[in-house]
């Protein structure tokens, strides 16, 4: 294994689900970024994730793109999910 993530696994759930709440959890205390909701920071961390990953791979799929958008909210709900799930459990 050469690295941990590659643009193909970004395209996976289980891949933008983990990257974005690894990418959400390191930035969310930045300074410009710690007045944004968390919720919405994730969810432009996933969808500019998915977006790249679509570009990279695959090329400008206007179909991709769309589509990623519906995508990367579920991305983001899941990736909110597991934070609070860990956080919680974490009491």
């Amino acid at each position: 294994m050469e690295s941990f993530f590659t643009w193909e696994t970004l395209l996976s759930y289980s891949g933008a689900t983990l990257a974005t709440a690894l990418l959400t959890e390191f930035v969310k205390d930045v300074k410009p970024l710690s007045r944004v909701p968390a919720r919405l920071l994730s969810y432009a961390i996933a969808l500019v994730l998915m977006e790249a990953s679509i570009l990279v791979s695959r090329g400008a799929r206007w179909d991709e793109m769309l589509m990623a958008v519906i995508n990367a909210a579920v991305v983001a709900l899941a990736s909110n999910g597991a934070y609070d799930a860990v956080k919680g459990s974490a009491k």
